[in-house]
Order: structure tokens, then sequence, then C-alpha cells
């Protein structure tokens, strides 16, 4: 290996660290249990044209940055060409010194490629080439990525109106990948145009006539029934702050009523549905072994101008700072009363939240299951060093760090498996520091146990994958 910015120790300063990387965590298979792979690339076992494809194509991580150092839209999400878009992107690798993609640009390059040169203006053509002859290879084909990676487990995010046809072309293949449900364009009910042609798709998929919430219900649920068929075993939700506001029967089949004849709806209404809706799949959760995923704090689509140009998840959304703890509080609660409450990871998304989602697991821990409720890993904006080292401390001073079910990648590309290695690196760091300041024990069994758990064993046991 060339003398490089990427070496093998990268991230480890201490002795203890990197005996448990290099000889506990670095080759642990990973279990990717939140992604959004498009399983049809799975399915079809695609091959990428150029590096465009599989590292930029739909990487708004990338077009943040690009913004920032004054790229034109056009290179960026337009009409511009692979090639040109990725020497845009090389001209701006050099500006994101400190930013986590300095780190995971030239991790990805490694670990593909063997491409151990800094990415920028002057080098951008031959990595190009370089790294478009390994593309065309064969081996560099999206299940050749899953075994090159030692990839065990992919979950997908996948619409309940979703047929799920390459989920099940993928089965048999050596790498799981499975669907995850996520109904949250069935929550928008305040979006009255867009969410009844979401109604419509949903009973065409479900077969089931809606004309009332209960039939609403019956067809969200067979949906779910399908999922656990073809493997799933988590539903998935993306919220500003959790819903908390209870409704009767007749007060929801009112409000379902107006929206679908296009009547207003309240803020209070839509509260109250959300809230029906997600019991509702809590539940389900429960009878059937699943876990809950709740991804909560981010405020989308701030940017109108752009929104109205190029849409939505397209790099301007950032993060949101509503009250949380007393409605997720309420939530988990209002679940846990009736016996239902299921397998449980929060993420949050504002740091100054940590403590308080640290703190709320542990209301909900039921003495049964181990990491019943768990504290998710670093998302977002928050999956970096310091944001992966500040929820690594928060869990670890308010919970159990030996029970958390670690890193996944949350990306749409093939290439960003090394942040799970990047994590494995920065948690084994950490325990190292701990030791070499005589915080923890050199106690090798102990440490390699958890750091194993962490990495890999944790996440298999708990989301129970088959």
């Amino acid at each position: 290996m060339p003398d490089s910015f990427i070496h093998p120790d990268f991230l480890l300063h201490t002795s203890i660290g990197r005996r448990l990387f290099h000889e506990v965590a670095e080759h642990l298979p990973i279990i990717d249990y939140h992604t959004h792979l498009p399983p049809g690339d799975a399915a079809s076992n695609r091959n990428f044209d150029d590096l465009f494809a599989i590292w930029l194509e739909g990487d708004h991580y990338k077009w943040r940055a690009m913004r920032a150092n004054g790229i034109d839209e056009r290179l960026i999400t337009g009409q511009a060409s692979p090639h040109e878009k990725f020497l845009a992107w090389a001209a701006t690798v050099p500006m994101t010194l400190r930013n986590p993609l300095y780190h995971w640009t030239h991790l990805e390059l490694a670990r593909y490629f063997d491409i151990y040169e800094l990415l920028d203006e002057e080098s951008a053509e031959s990595i190009w080439q370089r790294a478009n002859v390994r593309l065309a290879r064969p081996d560099f084909s999206a299940h050749a990525i899953f075994e090159r990676m030692n990839v065990e487990v992919v979950c997908s995010t996948d619409d309940p109106t979703d047929s799920l046809d390459a989920h099940a072309t993928c089965r048999g293949l050596k790498t799981l990948v499975l669907p995850t449900f996520r109904p949250d364009k069935g929550l928008l009910i305040g979006d009255r145009p867009a969410w009844n042609a979401w109604v419509d798709a949903l009973s065409a998929r479900s077969g089931v006539r809606i004309d009332a919430f209960e039939d609403f219900l019956e067809a969200l649920r067979a949906r779910h029934d399908f999922f656990h068929e073809l493997g799933g075993r988590l539903s998935d939700h993306g919220l500003s702050y959790c819903p908390a506001a209870e409704a009767t029967d007749a007060e929801l089949a009112a409000i379902f009523a107006k929206a679908r004849s296009g009547g207003e709806i309240t803020a209070l209404e839509a509260e109250k549905f959300a809230t029906r809706v997600l019991l509702e799949v809590g539940r389900w959760n429960t009878e059937k072994g699943w876990t809950l995923q709740l991804h909560i704090g981010a405020q989308r689509n701030n940017n109108t101008r752009q929104f109205n140009a190029i849409g939505r998840d397209t790099g301007y959304d950032s993060i949101g700072d509503w009250p949380q703890a007393e409605r997720l509080g309420w939530f988990l609660d209002r679940l846990d009363r009736d016996g239902a409450l299921p397998r449980t990871v929060l993420y949050n998304l504002n740091p100054a939240d940590n403590y308080v989602f640290g703190a709320m697991i542990g209301n909900f821990q039921d003495g049964k299951t181990a990491g019943k409720i768990q504290l998710g890993s670093g998302w977002w904006f928050l999956d970096q060093k310091e944001g992966i080292e500040w929820q690594i401390n928060a869990l670890s001073n308010l919970g159990l760090l030996s029970r958390f079910v670690g890193m996944l990648t949350d990306s749409r590309s093939f290439l960003s498996y090394p942040r799970h290695e990047y994590f494995r690196r920065i948690l084994c760091e950490m325990l190292g520091r701990d030791v070499e300041r005589g915080e923890l024990p050199n106690d090798w069994k102990m440490l390699s146990k958890l750091v194993e758990g962490v990495s890999y064993r944790n996440a298999k046991e708990f989301f129970r994958f088959s």
C-alpha cells in the first residue's frame, strides 16, 4: 500500500484502539439495516456506467458541498454530462477539509478502487479513467460489491404502494435484500391532492376498496403483511416530532372523509390522523416481531425556490429544533400501556436532544429484551466523527453501549460501505483512549466482546432477520 492519508491506522492513535479494530472489528460482516439503496439495482445486479453513476447520482451530501463551493446547479443536478459533474466534484473535494466528505471520499476510493491519491482537479481525470475501468468489470456489479464489502443484510426503504418485485427477485442472494415499510406519504393528510392520489395507489396495490378510515387501515395492514412475506422486519418513519394527539374513531372517520372530499385539514386534525396510523403500525410490528424505527427532527424542504425547481430530497433539509420529550414519551407510553410497544430504534437529528432521547429510552426497557429501546446511531448531519462520538457518549452515560446495534449507511450509494469501517475505527479509538487514561480496564475479553457486539452481533440478534 502506498504511503497515504488513508493508511491502515487511520483514526487509530492508541495501541488498544488499533488492536481492537484490526483484530476484532475490521473483518466482521456488515448488517446495513437502514439504507436508501434502490432495490432495483440489486435485483438487476447493476453494473454502473461510470464513477458519477455509482458515486454522485442522488448524493445530496455532495450536492450541498458543491453548492457551498459555488458550483452551478447545471453541474450538480442539471444537464451537464456525468464527466463534467465528476470534475466539478473533484474541484470541490480539496475545499471539504474537516468535512466528513473528505474522509469518506478517500476511504471509498481506496477500498473500492485501490486509489490512494488525493482527489483534486489535477488528479481527477486519471482517477476518473482508472475507476471507470474497474467499474466495467463483472466483479463490480451490485452483487459483487455486496460480497466484496462482506454485506450480510441490506434493508431498503420502501413505500407501501411499491410492488416489491425487486425484493422478490433478490430472494436467494447471498446478501439478504429486505424491504422496510415506510408509510410517510400516507400520514401527510394535509397535502390533500398528493395524499388522495397516494390513497388511490394504496387501494390499487392492496386490492382493498378505500371508502372510509377503517378501509384505509385494512389496506395499509394488507401491505404490512405483504412486506412480512418478503422478509420485511422493520418499519421506518421520518418525523419532525412524534405525533401525540389521540382521537376517537368517530373523529378519525370524519377527518378521513373530509380529506377524501378535498376539505381543509387543520394541523391538529393532521396530527390526530398521524398519531392513530403510527400507533396501529406499532401494534402490527409487535404482533409480527418487527422493529419500529423513528427518524426524528429533520426540517425538510427549506428552500421553496429550489423545491419548486428540482423537488424534494435534493439537499435543502436541515436540523429542526422542536420540543421532543413530551410527545415522544407520550407516544411510547401509549403503546406500552397496551402491551404493544415493539423493539424500537430512536434516531435523533438534533445533537442538543441526544440526552433527551438517551434518557427516554431507559423509561421503556422491559427487563426481557436486552436493549429493547435503542438510541440509534448518529444520523444524517450527525453521522460524522464528532456526531458519532456524541451519540456514543450520550448512550454510554445514560444506557448500555454494550447493547447498541451499531452503524448503518443511510445511503443511496453502493460505495458507502466504508462508513461502517469509519464508525468501527472511531468506536475502537474511543475505547482505546479510555483504557490509556485508566478509565476502563485493559481487559481484552471484555473490550473485544463489546466491539464485536456493537459492530455486528447485536444487530444480528436484535433485528432477527431470516
